[in-house]
């Protein structure tokens, strides 16, 4: 059953966080259906192992053929390795960063994702579905190369794809966060390898500072609200992490290689 982030009026963000086996083989991640009205849009859908589930909570609140628009922050397996199906399923185009948009199509059978995927823009654009809209906020390297979040002006809601992640159960990704201090640890390890850098994390601290945020809700794990978000923003600003953690230490050649040889007919040898 999906857990309602918000509920008013005819504007309804559902999340979706335990679709997979718990304990299986595969990373516990969040899947979102934001309906408005008569039709809505689904951001970071997942992969096949979310989408008889995701597909028939959809239902429940319209025929999937009125479904608005497919939001992917990335191209990551668990965003949007379910496309095949959903090209299939719906006549919705897939919304994602111009520098996937010819790599996502990999996903998919041949003429499957033909006019359907639009391209968005380094500098972000509003995305209008139905009468409704909702923003891609550039967040480039955090930590894909082209990565965008997506933010509800109606919900006051930034999901924010990978940023903000945190190690936890489908179970335990339904219970919000209000103050950071006990969650940094189910999310700091994360956070230092998959973050590019600093430098990045700053100017994305800059940008949302902007915004009015209610809620914080990234892809794998809990959400963040009340004094937690304002504490993740300066938590993340003064982040070391990915590139800034760096050193020759990390680009060593493994321990034995430089004793392999070869022999005159190309096998192997230690020398």
């Amino acid at each position: 059953m999906p857990i309602e982030l918000y509920a008013r009026g005819d504007h309804r963000c559902l999340m979706f966080t335990d679709l997979m086996d718990e304990g299986g083989e595969a990373v516990q991640a969040n899947q979102f259906l934001i309906v408005h009205g008569d039709t809505g849009a689904i951001l970071d859908p997942g992969g096949n192992l979310a989408y008889n589930e995701l597909y028939v909570g959809m239902m429940r609140y319209f025929p999937p053929h009125r479904l608005g628009a497919i939001l992917a922050s990335h191209a990551d397996p668990d965003i949007i390795a379910s496309l095949d199906r959903w090209m299939t399923a719906t006549s919705a185009p897939l919304y994602i960063s111009r520098v996937w948009e010819r790599f996502v199509p990999h996903f998919c059978k041949p003429g499957k994702t033909e006019g359907r995927i639009v391209g968005i823009p380094d500098s972000g654009q509003i995305i209008q579905v139905g009468d409704w809209q909702i923003v891609a906020l550039p967040a480039h390297f955090l930590h894909a190369e082209g990565n965008f979040q997506f933010y509800d002006p109606v919900s006051r809601i930034l999901f924010s794809g990978d940023l903000g992640a945190s190690a936890a159960s489908g179970r335990q990704a339904q219970q919000s966060v209000r103050s950071l201090a006990e969650h940094v640890p189910r999310m700091e390890a994360f956070h230092r390898r998959y973050m590019v850098s600093n430098k990045v994390l700053r100017h994305w601290a800059r940008m949302v500072r902007e915004l009015d945020i209610e809620m914080i809700v990234p892809q794998h794990g809990a959400p963040m609200e009340g004094p937690a978000v304002q504490e993740f923003i300066d938590w993340v600003e003064g982040l070391s992490c990915g590139i800034d953690l760096m050193s020759d230490a990390n680009y060593a050649v493994p321990a034995g290689a430089t004793r392999l040889r070869r022999n005159h007919t190309g096998a192997a040898l230690l020398g």
